[in-house]
């Protein structure tokens, strides 16, 4: 069967994506910080019968995600990665002049460099994966200039050229970044009097798997738009979906 390692999988599109995969009958490695509510959504995955190793810990220590490789391995090997998790930098969500650098410094490290490192960790098992692939989750904030998310879209931008250049220098892999758009998560806990209605995280899952499932080539798309079959409203530069 299929392995998978998906970084911030406690909640949220993390949560969902795996619990897709494993009715897919994908073997799955879970990455979260929070132990106990990580391993309650590992939990949530027995009745698929898939195999379900959860890993708390934080994707900045290269030892943890020494850890999950290794896991993934004793599974049967890579055949995606999905880079989730992720750091806004400043809760709440302040402008540039306000901007903490230890702050900007987070974000950075967890959303580009933690997202590099496990994908260097990984690369051989990907490489020798019949299908290997690899996810960055990306953002709408990557591409357009949003007033308090400017630390986050620009780690997320800085995020999506690492997937390009990847996908440039990996040409036996697949590389998507992929913009989920808005969705109902703890992210907008960070925006002052922010209660938009928003999708769940499942809504978007879709286009996840359409991706896995039509391997089309590496670049950046729309999750949203991929759900909804508009496969053409997906292009490689992803602006057509909005999100955060």
């Amino acid at each position: 069967m299929p392995v998978a390692i998906i970084t911030g999988a406690s909640k949220g599109l993390g949560r969902a994506l795996a619990e897709a995969l494993a009715a897919r009958g994908w073997n799955l490695v879970l990455d979260a910080r929070t132990a106990p509510v990580l391993k309650e959504a590992a939990r949530g995955l027995e009745p698929y019968g898939a195999k379900v190793v959860a890993l708390p810990g934080d994707v900045t220590d290269a030892r943890h995600r020494a850890e999950l490789v290794a896991t993934a391995r004793g599974l049967g090997g890579l055949d995606l990665l999905v880079n989730n998790a992720s750091a806004l930098g400043a809760e709440p969500l302040v402008p540039l002049a306000e901007l903490g650098l230890a702050g900007l410094r987070a974000a950075l490290e967890t959303n580009v460099v933690a997202a590099l490192g496990l994908v260097q960790e990984g690369l051989a098992l990907l490489r020798a994966a019949p299908a290997g692939t690899v996810v960055a989750v990306s953002s709408d904030a990557a591409a357009e200039a949003y007033g308090t998310w400017g630390g986050y879209g620009a780690s997320k931008a800085a995020l999506d050229q690492l997937a390009a250049v990847l996908a440039v220098e990996e040409p036996g892999l697949r590389v998507w970044a992929v913009d989920p758009g808005d969705m109902r998560t703890d992210l907008y806990a960070a925006v002052p009097d922010d209660d938009s209605g928003r999708p769940e995280p499942s809504a978007v899952v879709p286009g996840f798997l359409r991706l896995l499932d039509e391997r089309p080539p590496s670049g950046r798309y729309g999750a949203a738009a991929l759900a909804a079959g508009h496969g053409e409203d997906a292009p490689a530069d992803g602006r057509a979906e909005a999100g955060r």
